[in-house]
């Protein structure tokens, strides 16, 4: 590191009329002695506040200096790194090998047991499948065969139906035709009875004459 020189005294002026000042203050009611002591302290404070400026501060051609060793250092830099990527890159580029090589047998393992894992879930799906369609093959059978029967009972119980209906249809022709012969002989007998009566008060009649 440079040691940077700090500006001279003799170049640091104040920016501002002392006397002015002084005057200025008296004006306003300070002694003169008051006004010297007050201007005394601000210049005090004011080459105070230059030094720790001017000691942060630097010329242009320390600048260029501070520059050219920034620039030589980072040359110094740049060599270090190229020799370190032709030692320390050339390691981590061989570890980046092997851990893409590691990387592509761990992805082919992966891939084949996905592979198979997704034969295996094939296979059982094939398998339920084919478990599934027996199942209903089955019940569809066996749901057919229940249809047939209740088929066959329902045309049994029909035909039971239609051979009770028209037995009770004779039984009802049967006793129409008994109730028409016994609504007639009914007829017949009111007729005699009514014939007897007018009968018998003919012969009141004229026995009564």
């Amino acid at each position: 590191m440079r040691k940077v020189e700090l500006t001279p005294l003799e170049q640091r002026k104040l920016t501002f009329d002392t006397h002015a000042l002084v005057k200025e203050l008296e004006n306003n009611g300070f002694e003169k002695g008051q006004a010297e002591v007050i201007v005394t302290a601000l210049v005090t404070l004011t080459t105070a506040n230059l030094d720790i400026v001017y000691r942060d501060m630097v010329t242009g051609t320390h600048q260029e200096i501070a520059l050219q060793q920034i620039m030589a250092h980072l040359d110094s830099i740049r060599k270090d790194m190229v020799i370190l990527e032709k030692s320390e890159f050339a390691n981590l580029r061989s570890e980046n090998a092997m851990m893409k090589n590691e990387l592509e047998q761990i992805k082919n393992r992966l891939n084949e047991e996905s592979l198979r894992i997704r034969a295996d879930a094939k296979l059982d799906i094939n398998l339920e499948r084919s478990r599934v369609t027996d199942m209903f093959t089955e019940q569809e059978k066996k749901l057919m065969e229940i249809s047939t029967e209740f088929h066959k009972k329902n045309a049994d119980i029909d035909r039971g139906t239609l051979e009770t209906t028209r037995k009770i249809d004779i039984e009802v022709a049967s006793l129409r035709t008994l109730l028409e012969s016994l609504k007639l002989e009914t007829i017949r007998y009111l007729a005699a009875s009514v014939f007897a009566c007018l009968a018998i008060a003919l012969g009141f009649y004229r026995l009564w004459k």
